[in-house]
């Protein structure tokens, strides 16, 4: 069985920068909708939510630079493109929002599928025995679970 340097099945590795490139182009989509409900989101809930989304962009700009570092850190090159990101990601681009309701189930949609991202690189990390994306991967998780459920309190369900 041919290893890494890490000591990781080649073929493992490979498979897990794979998936933490669609993660990084997913997060990238999430940021920059973030940054599109920060600036456009009208109404009662200005104030409120146009810092909580910058707290939330903010958070997914550490994110960004910790999911490309760990794709380096495996020996794979992570994804820079605008185009390489909208070909991979999955979440969907939100434009011209600026109702509150709306803004906030497209940060829980968006959320719901970084979960689903993560999810499938932590069964690929575990099967690696990759430690260290596993423990990035449960970090991330339980964060965006609590958010969720917060969220989804605020939109009353």
């Amino acid at each position: 069985m041919n290893k890494t340097l890490l000591g990781l099945d080649t073929q493992k590795n490979s498979d897990l920068v794979k998936e933490l490139n669609g993660l990084l182009a997913n997060f990238q989509i999430f940021y920059q909708n973030l940054r599109g409900l920060h600036w456009n989101i009208k109404g009662k809930n200005f104030f409120e939510l146009h810092l909580k989304f910058e707290e939330f962009y903010t958070d997914s700009q550490i994110k960004i630079d910790e999911i490309a570092e760990r794709i380096l850190t495996l020996h794979g090159k992570p994804l820079h493109t605008f185009t390489d990101y909208l070909n991979t990601a999955t979440i969907a681009v939100g434009k011209d929002i600026s109702n509150d309701v709306e803004g906030v189930e497209l940060v829980v949609n968006s959320l719901s599928e970084l979960l689903k991202n993560e999810r499938s690189i932590l069964e690929l990390s575990d099967a690696a025995s990759d430690e260290g994306t596993n423990s990035m991967m449960s970090d991330f998780i339980a964060e965006q679970e609590k958010t969720i459920w917060m969220l989804n309190s605020w939109l009353g369900k």
